[in-house]
């Protein structure tokens, strides 16, 4: 029985979902690295690395190469730093629009009294 599309696709970002292995792909962006200087640069364990390396691997997005003793891994493709790329838009595009809202609320608290007022009309004293 195939998978629905739909849910192939939710694996894949499930297969996404852990900080490191997206470091590891944005470093992989500029091609190969070692996992010396992956690990120089994510810091984590060396064992925690490895099962993301792993991870990443099973799933086909990078491949690894053996150079003497030095293990490099690359993207298999060009799409992954694509859609990096597209997610660091759509992350700016909506950290954007919070910076916006923060600011009219910022600007809000600073408003004086009399604004408000104005916008809702005066008080009405209660009658005795």
């Amino acid at each position: 029985m195939q998978v629905p599309l739909y849910q192939a696709k939710a694996e894949f970002f499930r297969m996404l979902g852990h900080p490191a292995r997206i470091r590891v792909l944005e470093l992989l962006q500029h091609g190969p690295v070692a996992v010396r200087d992956l690990l120089a640069d994510i810091e984590i364990e060396p064992s925690s690395l490895s099962q993301q390396l792993a991870v990443l691997r099973r799933s086909g997005i990078v491949v690894s190469t053996r150079e003497g003793s030095t293990v490099k891994y690359e993207l298999a493709g060009g799409d992954v730093a694509e859609l990096l790329r597209s997610a660091r838009r759509i992350l700016t595009e909506l950290l954007a629009g919070r910076n916006q809202l923060l600011a009219e609320l910022q600007q809000a608290d600073i408003a004086p009294p009399q604004a408000t007022a104005a916008v809702t009309g005066p008080r009405l004293k209660p009658t005795p």
